[in-house]
């Protein structure tokens, strides 16, 4: 199977992205690019390749203990990005800080099952959009590519969607699906409970 693990924003989060998202598809260069669709947009917190279904109990143990150590936050899609020519992207803010702990606690409890060896590294993000292949074409292309990136991300750098609860850990599977990948979770977690307003903190949050 052909795993990650993710954060799963709620649909009201993902709608709010969405309506905002719908008038840039039609700013130009939007045309050339392969856009996401809401049930794609996920927070990606490791990717784990092809594991053996073998291996799924140990990886299920892995992070059911991430998750009970690491608490529930809150988060907001805001503003937007790009990844060098390839890659349009919505950001994240909030308890960022607490999303990237969730995410390092998950590459090291995941890292015997991926073999993964480099350093860790992650930049929390909503993936909207990808270029198609560059092979062949020119530099000249690539660089009126990224000129265009940025005047999409500049569209949706003001955004800011509603705050909402991280509270859960999902691990996912993604399959092709008629020229598209589906994604479904595998298992979900919660997340711990004294994070949340009320169920006590020894963080202040």
């Amino acid at each position: 199977m052909r795993l990650f693990v993710a954060v799963l924003p709620p649909a009201e989060v993902l709608q709010g992205l969405h309506d905002a998202v719908a008038p840039v598809r039609g700013l130009p260069g939007a045309e050339r690019l392969r856009w996401t669709t809401v049930e794609g947009w996920h927070l990606t917190l490791a990717f784990l390749g092809e594991v053996p279904e073998q291996r799924l109990p140990e990886l299920e143990a892995g992070l059911a203990a991430v998750a009970e150590v690491n608490p529930v936050h809150r988060l907001r899609v805001s503003g937007a990005g790009r990844f060098g020519d390839r890659v349009l992207w919505a950001g994240v803010d909030g308890q960022t800080w607490a999303l990237r702990r969730l995410a390092e606690a998950v590459y090291e409890a995941t890292a015997d099952v991926t073999g993964e060896t480099d350093a860790f590294a992650f930049h929390p993000h909503l993936t909207l959009a990808r270029a198609g292949s560059s092979r062949g074409h020119r530099r000249a292309v690539q660089r009126v590519a990224a000129a265009e990136l940025d005047g999409l991300a500049a569209a949706l750098a003001d955004y800011r969607g509603p705050e909402w609860e991280a509270a859960e850990l999902h691990l996912m599977k993604s399959e092709p699906d008629r020229g598209a990948m589906h994604y479904a979770t595998v298992r979900a977690w919660d997340l711990a409970a004294w994070g949340r307003p009320g169920g006590g903190s020894g963080l202040g949050v």
